[in-house]
């Protein structure tokens, strides 16, 4: 009686043992096929979409085969699935109502992802964050900035505000704001500014410089140039435009103003005198 029970829980043992052999290479051929799957599903979606809609897309096939081979796991082990999916459904509302937030930046990046405002590598601005996109995920968006600080942005963030996104097309316009003084020739201005741009190599000429009278200021006459160049260019537009029309003005003695205040006692009266008087030091 004693050896039968022994064979018994032998034979339970040895069943046992083989099931869970056979659950352990389940899962671990359900890991390998999942990242090797996976890493194939980016390489194609990565000639055809966005970074970050081939991201996403590795993501899911991932998760998505992980999951399969994990239930087959759970089905050789033994478990009731029905029970476990009470279970996960159970768990599922109570992490539902616990985690909004997150839902809501999940939702958000799909919206994001449909709608494509920006990809990785753009440049953009966000609530006067400005920096290079390095990572679009599930639940936010990570910013290098230029003076190298990391920014996390949640994805409801973005769908919310207002996003600008830099290197969205191949040129860029550079305004330059800035007035002259009355007396100043303003069609003698525009040459003198037309030229600058034109002998500035950075400078498109298509499409070509623009004058735009903006008024008259206090002091000066005020007008904005505009001028285009290249995306990759942006940056040192900024700086030799300026230099040159600053150096351009004073070659052809042309005042930029700063502002003048004059002093009146009253309405009907002359303008208040004002004298200096300089006391000579007697000697010893």
């Amino acid at each position: 009686m004693l050896e039968q029970i022994q064979t018994n829980l032998q034979d339970v043992i040895s069943v046992n043992m083989v099931d869970i052999f056979r659950a352990a290479v389940i899962f671990i051929i359900g890991l390998a096929s999942a990242s090797v799957i996976s890493r194939v599903v980016h390489k194609v979606a990565s000639s055809h979409w966005t970074v970050h809609q081939a991201y996403i897309t590795k993501q899911a096939v991932y998760w998505l085969i992980f999951s399969v081979f994990t239930i087959m796991t759970l089905r050789h082990l033994g478990f009731d699935l029905s029970v476990l999916m009470g279970a996960a459904g159970i768990l599922t509302v109570a992490i539902g109502f616990a985690s909004q937030t997150s839902a809501s930046n999940v939702i958000s990046g799909l919206f994001l992802l449909g709608e494509k405002p920006f990809s990785v590598g753009d440049v953009i601005q966000v609530d006067g964050t400005e920096g290079e996109v390095i990572s679009i995920d599930l639940l936010s968006a990570k910013i290098r900035t230029f003076d190298n600080l990391f920014v996390r942005i949640p994805n409801e963030t973005l769908l919310k505000t207002k996003v600008t996104t830099n290197t969205r097309y191949p040129i860029r316009r550079f305004n330059v704001m800035m007035g002259v003084a009355y007396k100043e020739d303003i069609t003698h201005v525009i040459k003198v500014l037309m030229k600058v741009a034109d002998e500035n190599p950075i400078c498109l000429d298509e499409p070509k410089p623009v004058f735009i009278h903006r008024g008259f200021g206090e002091s000066s006459v005020d007008f904005q140039f505009s001028v285009w160049c290249t995306r990759a260019n942006f940056l040192e537009l900024r700086n030799s435009i300026q230099i040159g029309i600053q150096q351009a003005f004073d070659s052809e003695n042309i005042e930029i103003p700063f502002p003048h205040r004059t002093i009146y006692t009253g309405a009907e009266t002359a303008p208040m005198p004002v004298s200096i008087h300089h006391q000579q030091e007697s000697g010893n």
